[in-house]
């Protein structure tokens, strides 16, 4: 019994001790919970500021990458991103309308093998993809460190400095040429003369069914069959002078179309006219600007043995073609269109490809533009056809100065005389069989 009751004491104390270990624990255990706590919540913090600024970044990255992207697609120079194994990996907009391709169909293949396919080679000499003379080089690329990573292949569009260097070689040569052509004209037509009057004596003097006078016929004409020629390169030769006015295009045109009715009507053509209503007049001497239309379409429809559409357009160019306001006068044939080959010699005197050709007609209609402070311009693809672009100043395009005056020569004041004239654009047809 005197056992029991001293052992109470001690189990209390133990009980006691326990429990304030437990507490100590426990106690121990609250505030290692409250500093994990406290770090989870220090931790979630520091994280979503990191979260925070990686989004910021990816969002600049990808305004980076969009506004990169944006500069590449809008460059006039194509571009073409080749890695270190002459894959490409990356074209922009102006390599593909180049290339005939699409981005998709670019990738993954060897840049060389896609250059050789459309007969390219990397150099500086200028080459021609269809209608664009362009010039093709190769830049490395590297990466941050510096170390090369593949390279750029660009595609610069030289086109307009190429036709201005053919331009400036063709002034050159026609103005030697027609020094020397001019000389010789005038040398060959005095003796000419005297042959012709020579002939002339013949045939009076000659008994009328005799051989010899119509030898003599025959010497007369081949005579003034040379002189036309003369006369055709004294034109070319001198400086063309002339008054410009204005003048209604619709008549103009329909003047001319007339004019080469000779050659429309040995082959089955339609005829396409489209004025747009904002170029009612060109500034012009008509005359010269009539011959200039009958030779280019005379050519167009010689174009066409087997017949074929003729298109004639008149619509407004961007001041910037010749540096001042200006009209484009195009016309445009669907026949065998211009060997490459023969492209730079086409204004040549005496060049031509047709049995029966002298190769002045388009010499006098270069000679005939100029003089009118313009530029012809000629797109042609073999087996398609031709376009000839002539490019004239137009001082005052939406309602020339002389509009009034012109209408008054050339058409009553009545709107029913210009049927159409609310439409945009002013479009005929005519079909010559």
């Amino acid at each position: 019994m005197t056992n029991v009751v001293t052992g109470q004491p001690e189990e209390r104390e133990l009980l006691q001790a326990a429990f304030r270990s437990f507490d100590e624990a426990a106690h121990t255990l609250q505030q290692s919970y409250s500093a994990l706590t406290a770090r989870v919540e220090q931790m979630d913090l520091e994280l979503a500021q990191s979260n925070e600024a990686l989004r910021r970044q990816l969002s600049d990255n990808e305004a980076m990458r969009v506004h990169l992207d944006g500069i590449l697609e809008s460059l006039s120079t194509g571009v073409l991103v080749v890695d270190a194994y002459e894959t490409i990996s990356r074209s922009n907009r102006a390599a593909e309308t180049l290339l005939d391709a699409t981005d998709a169909e670019l990738r993954n293949r060897r840049a060389t093998d896609v250059l050789a396919g459309a007969g390219l080679d990397v150099c500086d000499r200028p080459q021609r993809i269809g209608q664009t003379v362009v010039s093709i080089s190769r830049v490395p690329l590297r990466n941050d460190s510096g170390e090369r990573s593949g390279h750029l292949i660009l595609f610069q569009d030289i086109t307009r400095i190429y036709q201005l260097e053919e331009q400036l070689q063709r002034k050159e040569r026609l103005a030697a040429m027609g020094e020397l052509i001019g000389r010789i004209a005038h040398e060959i037509r005095n003796p000419l003369g005297s042959v012709e009057l020579f002939a002339s004596m013949l045939q009076r003097d000659l008994a009328e069914r005799s051989s010899a006078k119509r030898y003599a016929q025959q010497i007369s004409e081949a005579v003034q069959s040379m002189d036309r020629l003369l006369g055709n390169l004294l034109l070319y030769t001198r400086p063309v002078r002339m008054v410009r006015d204005w003048h209604l295009a619709e008549p103009l045109i329909g003047e001319s179309i007339k004019l080469a009715a000779h050659a429309l009507t040995r082959v089955p053509v339609q005829i396409r006219v489209d004025i747009s209503r904002e170029v009612r007049s060109i500034w012009c001497h008509d005359g010269q600007l009539k011959q200039v239309l009958v030779n280019l379409i005379v050519n167009a429809v010689q174009a066409m043995p087997n017949g074929g559409v003729l298109a004639i357009g008149l619509s407004q160019e961007p001041p910037q073609a010749l540096g001042m306001s200006a009209v484009r006068l195009t016309v445009r044939d669907s026949g065998i269109g211009i060997d490459p080959a023969h492209r730079s010699r086409i204004f040549d005197p005496f060049f031509t490809t047709k049995d029966e050709g002298t190769g002045l007609g388009l010499a006098i209609v270069y000679s005939i533009v100029e003089a009118h402070q313009g530029r012809i311009d000629v797109e042609s693809t073999v087996g398609q056809g031709t376009a000839c672009a002539i490019i004239l100043p137009h001082p005052s395009i939406g309602g020339d100065p002389h509009e009034v005056q012109v209408r008054m020569r050339n058409e009553p004041e009545s709107s029913d005389a210009l049927p159409g004239a609310h439409e945009v654009m002013s479009a005929e047809e005519w079909s010559y069989e």
